[in-house]
């Protein structure tokens, strides 16, 4: 699908976000960092841009910024990795104006926000962006209805431009079952529409300005895409690597009696696989342990006769007690059985 590019496109990964919506775990680390059955999403983002061709990358960081610099610096991909700074927020616009001296003049390049996980054909959707002639070209994917109110949607004319935005609708007032997913194929001429030292949104202030001009389009994307950005989304992207809704490269899945499994421990005592459920590296797990649908991050300590559920506990935690619906942040040790938090993931 490569060569479906040309030797100059390049990239742009929206990676200043603070991650508020997955605290506690981003208490420590930046969202793109999180993850996902052991590896870190900017990793899979970075992957699979490279498996299309593209060679140079760019991110804007701001929260713990040096911490994603440090990891995709030197990364495997063959990439080369470049970023800026941000001081203070400047909005997904924004961030990408402080890029523009990055990009070739009068060239296309792609924008992937840093919470979506996707096997998108980019390859289909820069055909695409460049046949229609557009200034921006969208990713879309088509979602229940019940789901809408979540998300931006998408409304377009029978050519696949967009007509109309819909923040967050209500489910009797949505237009459409079509999402702004935040894969976008821009066109150079998108920065004569972002000012200079403002804060800037796409959705906001630069996209009703190209819909006037009828210069938004939008490609169907019929694999899989996720955001991660929320507990509940992020687990469920665990359950999805494990059903093969979606393809990335991971550690072997280990099949149980009762579920599966991945892991970068050695384990040292059976433990009880139920559901889905995946352990970090360098960690401790006790004897006559239950793991059932919980993500298990780096460096973790288990205690014996512990029955873990429908959880998630972050890099350097020791847990002691039996938890269920329940999110552990860094380095916390947990010697008494607790109630659900109010953090739950209720939805699986």
């Amino acid at each position: 699908m490569s060569d479906m590019f040309n030797e100059n496109l390049k990239a742009m990964i929206m990676a200043a976000g603070v991650g508020s919506r997955l605290d506690p775990l981003t208490q420590d680390i930046p969202k793109p960092l999180v993850p996902v059955c052991n590896r870190p999403v900017i990793d899979i983002l970075l992957e699979n841009l490279a498996n299309f061709g593209v060679k140079d990358v760019i991110a804007n960081t701001y929260y713990l910024a040096d911490k994603i610099i440090a990891h995709c610096k030197d990364n495997s991909f063959g990439v080369n990795f470049n970023y800026i700074k941000e001081e203070k927020l400047s909005g997904t616009a924004g961030g990408l104006k402080k890029c523009q001296s990055f990009f070739d003049k009068g060239e296309d390049f792609i924008v992937l926000s840093a919470d979506g996980l996707s096997n998108a054909d980019l390859a289909e959707g820069v055909r695409i962006h460049r046949e229609s002639g557009a200034i921006a070209t969208i990713g879309i994917k088509e979602i229940p209805l019940r789901d809408v109110c979540h998300f931006g949607v998408v409304v377009t004319d029978e050519n696949g431009f967009i007509t109309e935005f819909q923040e967050k609708p209500e489910v009797e007032k949505a237009k459409s079952r079509f999402i702004n997913t935040g894969i976008y194929i821009f066109n150079y001429k998108i920065f004569d529409y972002i000012p200079a030292n403002k804060f800037c949104d796409f959705a906001k202030d630069v996209f009703p300005k190209l819909l006037k001009r009828h210069q938004v389009n939008t490609f169907v994307i019929e694999e899989y895409w996720t955001d991660i950005g929320t507990l509940d989304q992020y687990m469920q992207a665990m359950h999805d690597l494990f059903l093969e809704r979606c393809h990335f490269e991971h550690a072997e899945i280990i099949d149980t009696k009762e579920g599966a499994y991945i892991t970068a421990s050695k384990l040292k005592y059976p433990v009880e696989f139920i559901g889905h459920s995946s352990i970090g590296a360098k960690c401790t797990i006790g004897k006559n342990v239950t793991l059932k649908n919980s993500i298990i991050w780096d460096d973790v300590i288990i205690g014996d006769d512990v029955v873990i559920e429908d959880s998630v506990i972050a890099s350097g935690s020791e847990v002691n007690s039996d938890i269920t619906y329940n999110v552990i942040g860094p380095n916390q040790i947990l010697e008494r059985r607790i109630e659900t938090s109010v953090n739950s993931l209720l939805h699986f």
